[in-house]
């Protein structure tokens, strides 16, 4: 008898799709059962209601220990969906001080997958935040009526200080995109937003609690799980300890009222930031609550740009205080020495001129430091960019890499988010600005006095008054100066060395000391405070004149380095120097000599913003 091999085939293809279909059979049951969350989360939530436990924030003190920013209770309504039964509308209206419009507009919001992506019926959703003490305990009184609804317990924000908004930042609700980023957060959750609030996040927020409570049939709360022995206890958030002295921060704001610009004070010895004032600012109080959104939209509409932190995201042109750079590069490269004299005729005159004010000619560095003498340092660039047996081009290469040395040109990698790197030029700019055509030190000669293409950030501007104060050296400044009583990050004890023989520091220091005793900066000169200084007057295209300072003090002994920037305030001693030398006294002494008192008066009530052109609407 022959052997039917079609029958035979088809035994072996029907068994393989029998095989198939047990294969697929099992694999969607394991998804259904360990894969697909579903199921599980309608038999759980028949059953429980884990409840998510939120740590409390780390607390802020700033170098004295004063206690800035600490926690407060708040509570957020919330529901799981499938549970919630008939209940009276208007009652739950009523205890929420709102009206039936707004009660479906924040249902719908809450069932919407744009605005809350992890909506699920059988998980815990968020429908309303932020009740006050007096909401909570009307509710709380009510809850029995509105099955499926319970209190979630968080805290907010709240601030010792009025001052500081834009170190401090602020918290907001988590979007779409921070929940796919970090596995941590969960639709309705907080985050930082700004200031150390964003960039410390993960050290403040510490670590989620569970609690397990058990349900009847009816979904009413019968009590803990197995008396609590699977709930787990949240970690609260580490402390911070800033550099801040936020006495010196409030008075350094109150300076800046009615202007714009910034100040910056550095600690030369560990490059810990002593005040970061930024100006116009604004209330931290105004971003917490239920007001935070509209506060938040108000201050994004300002003409002024309050939420700009002109302190490190700003680039200005330095003006003058960039000539202390020049001199020690010129110094480093043999361009100059102490006795090297330049001609001044009223300015730089050499096929083009630069003006400058009267002084005496010809002149060297440590009085051409002091007078701010414009001539001086453009025939220093001259020298150095056109260098027999070298280029422009190979030679400005040089001068880039001594600036970004001194930490101009990057960013400094302050531990505050959104720091901008400024700007130094280098020769493929100028050949591309040139179209290939041959430049020489005359074409951008402006670069050596602060103008031109080159920009700064009052940060940067500071950092270099601490580094002159150090005699070379410098720290990356920061604002956070001890994370729950452990050090700070590593990267900020590291030594900086620009490549700069120390003892033309020394003789930089000798002219801005000079500067303060009898040249551009005698406004900054205090009865018993040693300080160096250097003026800075940068030319502004779109209205008045910038107003710079840069500083520090005590001369032999630095504690404090300082920028001032003013912008559309005129000349660097009608603004700049006085705001710097009040700061320098504060800080050192604690109040200022009632000697000063006027100047203190003057500058709190002069309002420069009228003269920067911005149409407030």
């Amino acid at each position: 008898m022959r052997k039917d091999y079609n029958l035979e085939k088809r035994k072996y293809i029907i068994g393989g799709f029998i095989c198939v279909l047990v294969v697929i059979y099992l694999v969607r049951l394991f998804n259904l059962q360990l894969g697909d969350s579903t199921y599980k989360d309608s038999a759980d939530s028949n059953a429980f209601l884990r409840k998510i436990i939120y740590p409390a924030r780390g607390l802020v003190y700033d170098r004295n220990d004063r206690l800035v920013i600490f926690n407060q209770p708040a509570y957020d309504v919330m529901l799981i969906p499938r549970d919630v039964g008939e209940f009276d509308t208007l009652a739950l209206c009523k205890v929420l001080g709102i009206d039936k419009a707004r009660l479906e507009e924040l249902w719908a919001e809450m069932k919407d997958p744009r605005k809350n992506p992890g909506y699920s019926s059988y998980r815990a959703q968020k429908l309303l935040s932020h009740l006050s003490q007096e909401e909570y305990g009307r509710l709380q009184e009510k809850l029995y009526l509105f099955p499926g609804f319970f209190i979630q317990k968080r805290t907010i924000r709240q601030y010792n200080y009025h001052a500081g908004a834009n170190v401090l930042g602020n918290i907001r609700e988590v979007s779409a995109e921070d929940v796919e980023k970090d596995r941590y957060y969960r639709s309705g959750d907080y985050t930082g937003d700004l200031g150390i609030e964003k960039s410390y996040e993960k050290a403040l927020r510490g670590v989620k609690g569970m609690e397990i409570m058990m349900k009847d049939a009816h979904g009413r709360i019968q009590g803990k799980y197995e008396n609590g022995i699977h709930d787990v206890s949240p970690e609260a958030g580490k402390n911070l300890k800033l550099s801040l002295d936020m006495e010196l921060q409030q008075y350094g704001e109150t300076l800046m009222r009615g202007k714009i610009g910034a100040i910056v004070c550095i600690e030369p010895a560990t490059g810990e930031i002593l005040a970061l004032v930024t100006s116009p600012n604004y209330d931290p109080t105004l971003l917490i609550g239920k007001d935070r959104g509209k506060n938040y939209a108000e201050l994004v509409k300002n003409p002024y740009m309050p939420l700009f932190d002109r302190a490190l995201q700003a680039a200005y042109p330095p003006g003058s205080t960039f000539k202390p750079t020049q001199g020690l590069i010129f110094l480093q490269e043999g361009i100059i020495d102490n006795s090297t004299a330049y001609p001044c005729h009223r300015g730089y005159v050499n096929g083009l001129r630069v003006g400058c004010h009267g002084h005496g000619s010809p002149i060297t560095l440590k009085p051409a430091l002091q007078t701010s003498c414009n001539a001086y340092f453009c025939w220093g660039l001259k020298n150095m960019l056109d260098r027999q047996g070298t280029t422009p081009s190979a030679q400005l290469t040089k001068w880039k890499d001594y600036m970004v040395s001194m930490g101009y040109g990057y960013k400094l990698g302050v531990d505050l988010p959104h720091e901008s790197r400024g700007f130094i030029p280098n020769a493929d700019f100028y050949n591309s600005s040139f179209r290939g055509k041959d430049w020489s030190a005359n074409s951008i000669i402006s670069i050596s006095i602060g103008q031109g293409e080159v920009l700064a950030t009052p940060l940067q501007i500071a950092n270099l008054g601490a580094t002159i104060a150090n005699r070379g050296f410098f720290y990356t400044p920061h604002v956070v100066k001890e994370i729950s009583d452990s050090t700070i990050d590593k990267r900020f004890k590291v030594k900086h060395a620009p490549r700069i023989k120390k003892e033309y520091y020394e003789t930089v220091a000798e002219g801005m000391r000079m500067a303060v005793l009898g040249g551009t900066c005698k406004g900054a000169n205090l009865v018993d405070i040693e300080v160096a200084g250097k003026t800075g007057t940068a030319q502004n295209p779109h209205g008045r004149d910038h107003s710079v300072f840069m500083g520090f003090a005590p001369y032999k002994d630095p504690k404090i380095a300082v920028c001032v920037y003013v912008e559309n305030a005129g000349f660097g001693a009608t603004f700049g120097v006085p705001i710097g030398a009040l700061m320098i006294e504060k800080y050192l002494k604690g109040e200022v000599s009632a000697g000063r008192k006027g100047a203190e008066q003057h500058m709190i009530h002069s309002n420069t913003i009228a003269n920067s052109g911005v149409k407030k609407h």
